[in-house]
């Protein structure tokens, strides 16, 4: 029988148990520790989870020898400098986006990286859907044609009231952009990652639609069965995003535009993309992730329901289950996770991972630097990668 490859998890908010629910899927990934912020908390996430070991400091995790693998689900602020202690390890690595603070820490981490010899990975999760995949065979085949246009968006209403609050409005917890970064990033991912391109310009325009929020003084669950009233809480000033409309060209000079919001009422987690090729289009929306439009000029449009035997060789794979079975968010990971530990058990990295690696992650990062640069000057602004 085949051993199980241990694993760590550093954070358990919401995305650290997905991460582990994803991973014993699989079968072949055993989480062994569990760090968090002190000893308490590491020991009730642990026994939650139903994972052994516990430590009340990250690096005491890292100190354990029979972790192999460490799945870095920190908050924002906390990724470079863990990414860089992980590597130092001598563990591999899958960590949540963003990859770090600045496009200066994450260029550092994927040379660091680089030089290991290590596994890394970046949690660009919607890569991974099956339709998704299909999308990418299709590019790749030619039955789009030539791409002429792209647009898209990512909507989600979490923070649609003024009175709504979480730490990644924190600048120094979240990092200098929020919308931006947080669902931006996926939404560039996956149209570079489905298009083959990259994004080379873009021209944006950011607006914080709350100004000022209002923070709970205590923590939201001693609120319990209780109306809040403004003495409950102290306004806060916004600096970063709740919206933005950017505008980009492709390395292919293709051009096209996609809008990001946390402020759009009624769209939970509504990340969405249209492909205007020189053959057909093809559209699809992460809240209907087992259907995929296809749009002709010259004979009826079709919806591609997500089946194994209807999608390219490459993509079936990425569907687990018959047609009519839905596949959505808690897939993503797990096909994900697949293909970097199909990497460990080698125990070297590929010339070309069939998966997310610190690279994508860094992309990420200059083009959410240009996004704000072309923001603040209000014209066209280069990527530097």
């Amino acid at each position: 029988m085949t051993k199980k490859i241990a694993a760590g998890i550093i954070g358990t908010g919401f995305i650290g148990p997905a991460h582990v629910e994803a991973g014993r899927r699989l079968g072949n990934i055993e989480f062994v520790a569990l760090a968090e912020a002190d000893a308490e908390l590491a020991r009730s996430k642990a026994d939650l989870l139903c994972i052994e070991k516990s430590y009340g400091d990250y690096r005491e995790l890292l100190a354990d020898p029979e972790v192999r693998v460490v799945h870095n689900c920190t908050p924002n602020h906390l990724h470079y400098q863990v990414n860089k202690d992980i590597l130092a390890a001598g563990k591999h690595v899958i960590s949540e986006k963003p990859l770090a603070m600045t496009s200066e820490e994450s260029r550092e981490l994927v040379e660091l990286a680089k030089n290991s010899g290590l596994i890394h990975a970046v949690d660009f999760n919607y890569r991974y859907y099956p339709l998704v995949q299909h999308a990418k065979q299709m590019v790749q085949q030619g039955e789009l044609g030539d791409v002429f246009t792209l647009h898209g968006s990512y909507l989600q209403d979490w923070l649609y009231l003024q009175t709504d609050w979480n730490w990644r409005l924190q600048p120094e917890m979240s990092g200098e952009s929020r919308a931006i970064a947080d669902v931006g990033s996926h939404w560039c991912d996956l149209l570079q990652f489905i298009t083959g391109e990259s994004i080379t310009r873009v021209m944006a325009d950011l607006r914080t639609v709350h100004k000022t929020r209002m923070k709970p003084k205590k923590e939201i669950e001693t609120y319990a069965g209780k109306e809040l009233t403004p003495s409950d809480y102290d306004p806060q000033d916004i600096h970063t995003e709740d919206y933005a409309s950017v505008f980009i060209e492709l390395s292919g000079g293709a051009h096209g535009v996609f809008t990001v919001s946390q402020v759009s009422a009624g769209r939970k987690n509504r990340l969405s993309f249209e492909l205007d090729g020189s053959r057909c289009a093809v559209a699809w929306d992460q809240e209907k992730p087992n259907e995929m439009w296809i749009g002709y000029r010259d004979k009826p449009n079709e919806i591609l329901v997500k089946d194994p035997s209807l999608l390219h060789d490459a993509a079936k794979e990425y569907a687990h289950y018959p047609g009519g079975h839905p596949e959505a968010y808690p897939d993503g990971p797990k096909n994900l996770f697949r293909n970097v530990y199909r990497a460990v058990e080698t125990g070297h990295m590929p010339d070309q991972p069939d998966w997310s690696t610190f690279v994508d992650g860094h992309k990420e990062m200059a083009i959410c630097d240009a996004i704000l640069q072309s923001n603040r000057e209000q014209k066209w602004t280069e990527v530097q990668y």
